[in-house]
């Protein structure tokens, strides 16, 4: 297997990062700083980084500001989400659950959803990708 390095960009000019490989560490407690810090967090309602991206498999870090809404959407396969610090509202058509940190859930594809950010919000978006 050949490892998958990220590109730089204007907003991230530090690439080589490894995003796939036989095994990738991910130091979360960096990738929660680093958001925080950069231009996007400070000049919108959200930031994220993917710490993860294979054919089959994306692990996002994604740090809402309160109040931020990510509007009613659908992912384009099997999901989790991981508060890792604040409390938001994960809602579909039929079901709400508020979630805060240690909390977890999964949905199933094709699932009509959106989230608001309760209060300052990171958590931890896995996406199981499908064929």
């Amino acid at each position: 297997m050949e490892n998958k390095y990220n590109e730089s960009t204007p907003l991230r000019p530090d690439g080589d990062r490894v995003v796939d490989a036989p095994m990738v560490q991910i130091y979360l407690e960096s990738f929660m700083e680093q958001v925080k810090q950069e231009a996007t967090w400070k000049n919108s309602d959200r930031n994220a980084v993917t710490v993860f991206k294979s054919n089959k498999m994306r692990i996002v870090l994604i740090a809402l500001h309160s109040g931020a809404v990510m509007q009613k959407h659908t992912a384009a396969g099997m999901i989790s989400l991981q508060v890792l610090d604040g409390r938001l509202e994960f809602a579909t058509d039929v079901q709400t659950a508020e979630l805060s940190k240690g909390q977890m859930l999964a949905l199933h594809e094709g699932i009509p959803h959106s989230v608001t950010a309760i209060e300052e919000t990171t958590f931890l978006l896995t996406i199981a990708l499908c064929e």
